[in-house]
């Protein structure tokens, strides 16, 4: 299934039903009064967030959803029918923004939660509810009020554990697929990765997941390569897995690029727990890899861990880590760890 995080969708509430000009008209009663029903109520709009979908792509063979009219009143004092509410199912972690794309107006994160977005139009009052004593045949209705209409932004960011950030070509996919059931796509090119994945890791007794989105580059902040969208991605997760290649020449200048990026965008992402790896350590060797991994160490003042997803060297340790973190951050830092012990 291909992976789609934005959409752009028309909704519209239900018009409320006319209400009914009627008049009692039975055998021996010569003068029989008023009796038009009010119309009904228009449907509402509503967003449900489900756990079973993961991706926004049937937006993409439907934009346009419609509640149902509220039926005409009738006779005898019946009041119309309301319509049917057009309830629309988004996965978990859906925002919805407005036309222009920069306001957030909802944001459902939990399975189950509902809103109602739209409300449909109230119905039209029929003749019976403008009887007096003064006006006792009046043939006075209103019709339905309209239902509310707008365009808007579905914008979908992944609910993870853990994520992973990086330059392009850094690693990323390639752990992923290394330490999960995961298979996306993989080549020694940049942006192979152009859709972010979901991958479910086991580290000890416990279970998370890791997103993987493309990779970033200067001005990622700004939209560079997509890279405001890629972002948004990161910005739920509990921890951050920052890979390095350090097969490079510069990797303290591509650690504080991406590092740049993440706190241009959003300072609050800049401040999430991090954890740095150097990956690709089996194409330089130990010693070598070991001089790359001190350099960035020494340049930083942040631990860093040294790793090969490619060969499954290290990913062992660099998951428990990840673990160990979103242990804490679920549980409290006084909770036992001993699941994370390699």
């Amino acid at each position: 299934m291909k992976f789609l995080d934005q959409a752009k969708i028309y909704i519209k509430s239900g018009n409320g039903g006319p209400g009914c000009l009627s008049f009692r008209r039975e055998k021996y009663i010569e003068f029989g009064g008023p009796n038009g029903g009010n119309g009904g109520r228009g449907g509402d709009v509503i967003f449900e967030a489900v756990n079973t979908l993961n991706t926004l792509i049937d937006f993409r063979y439907q934009q346009h959803y419609k509640a149902q009219n509220g039926k005409h009143g009738m006779g005898d004092n019946r009041t119309g029918a309301g319509g049917d509410d057009c309830i629309i199912k988004v996965p978990v972690g859906t925002q919805i923004l407005d036309e222009e794309n920069d306001t957030v107006l909802a944001d459902l994160t939990e399975d189950g939660e509902r809103m109602i977005f739209l409300k449909g139009g109230d119905g039209g009052f029929g003749n019976a509810h403008y009887k007096s004593s003064t006006n006792q045949a009046p043939r006075k209705t209103t019709p339905g009020w309209s239902g509310q209409e707008m365009t808007i932004w579905l914008r979908l960011k992944l609910i993870a554990d853990a994520g992973l950030v990086g330059l392009p070509n850094a690693g990323k996919s390639t752990f992923l697929s290394a330490v999960s059931n995961a298979k996306p796509k993989i080549a020694d090119y940049p942006f192979t990765t152009l859709h972010p994945n979901l991958g479910v890791v086991k580290a000890g007794e416990y279970d998370f997941v890791i997103a993987d989105i493309p990779g970033l580059i200067e001005g990622a902040h700004e939209g560079h390569g997509l890279g405001t969208r890629f972002l948004g991605h990161v910005e739920r997760t509990s921890v951050i897995l920052h890979l390095v290649d350090c097969t490079q020449d510069d990797i303290v200048g591509a650690y504080k690029t991406i590092r740049t990026e993440m706190e241009k965008y959003d300072e609050h992402l800049g401040r999430k727990n991090e954890i740095i790896a150097i990956n690709k350590i089996d194409a330089l060797g130990e010693e070598l890899a070991e001089d790359q991994r001190k350099t960035l160490e020494d340049a930083i003042g942040k631990p860093v861990m040294a790793m090969s997803a490619a060969a499954h060297m290290g990913t062992k340790d660099v998951l428990y880590e990840l673990g160990k973190v979103i242990y804490r951050e679920k549980y409290g830092e006084g909770e036992d760890e001993e699941g994370f012990e390699p």
